[in-house]
């Protein structure tokens, strides 16, 4: 792990993640499960279980039909299919559905220090943006969130793992040597990108999705980890 605040030389490439990154994310999706789980009301199961139940329902979702909205809104119906033993009525699919919805319809919220320190690194640094999801959702949420401008090139894979950074680095020329994963999620951009050969920075967010929950790995001899507390202080870094 490196803490001090020496300033790599210009010219790095920083691969940038983006939700609960530069932008709030996984609150939502908290907050739609909350509801959803008060709606369910089972007579059974706690909270927890529940909780538990649904999380088991996205991880197999995600692997069939990758990651976003569609996909949240599709292990809700299945997961209320699976614990309540009924048939999803039109009226309760209609309820569901807009828990999910609900997150679609949320503004863009910037991460503390994002608006401020984005336009310092894309000055130095080459920047792209290289988040898994939906591409159409993310492609959308880039832009309503005005960050566009400073990224070279966006990057959405199905999956963040070893092949899509070996991918990505080989289509656009990147040395490992330069080259920066930058993101909250131990899962998908710090063991992954270490796997690849490249350096990676970790952002402490506090509502980091569970399912990107992971043990970090050590990094590599030759290559560099950087673990911070906030967006902002990638400018002592970088």
């Amino acid at each position: 792990m490196q803490n001090g605040s020496t300033r790599l030389a210009p010219g790095q490439t920083l691969l940038i993640d983006a939700d609960d990154t530069l932008w709030e994310n996984n609150i939502y999706f908290e907050r739609a499960i909350a509801a959803f789980i008060s709606y369910l009301d089972h007579r059974e199961y706690t909270h927890e279980q529940v909780r538990e139940k649904l999380n088991e329902v996205e991880r197999a979702n995600t692997l069939a039909h990758g990651y976003g909205v569609a996909s949240f809104r599709r292990a809700l119906v299945t997961c209320f299919e699976t614990l309540s033993g009924e048939a999803v009525t039109p009226e309760r699919h209609e309820r569901i559905v807009s828990f999910a919805q609900s997150i679609t319809e949320q503004e863009i919220e910037l991460l503390p220090g994002v608006e401020q320190t984005l336009p310092l690194l894309a000055e130095r640094h080459r920047l792209i943006l290289m988040t898994k999801g939906n591409p159409e959702e993310q492609s959308t949420k880039l832009a309503r969130s005005g960050l566009a401008d400073y990224f070279t090139a966006v990057e959405i894979p199905h999956e963040k793992n070893p092949e899509a950074y070996h991918e990505v680095c080989a289509r656009r020329s990147l040395s490992c040597q330069t080259t920066w994963m930058i993101g909250n999620s131990p899962r998908s951009d710090i063991n992954p990108a270490l796997a690849a050969g490249l350096h990676a920075v970790y952002i402490h967010h506090p509502n980091t999705w569970v399912l990107e929950h992971d043990t970090i790995e050590v990094a590599p001899a030759g290559q560099r980890f950087i673990e911070i507390e906030s967006f902002a202080h990638l400018d002592l870094h970088f």
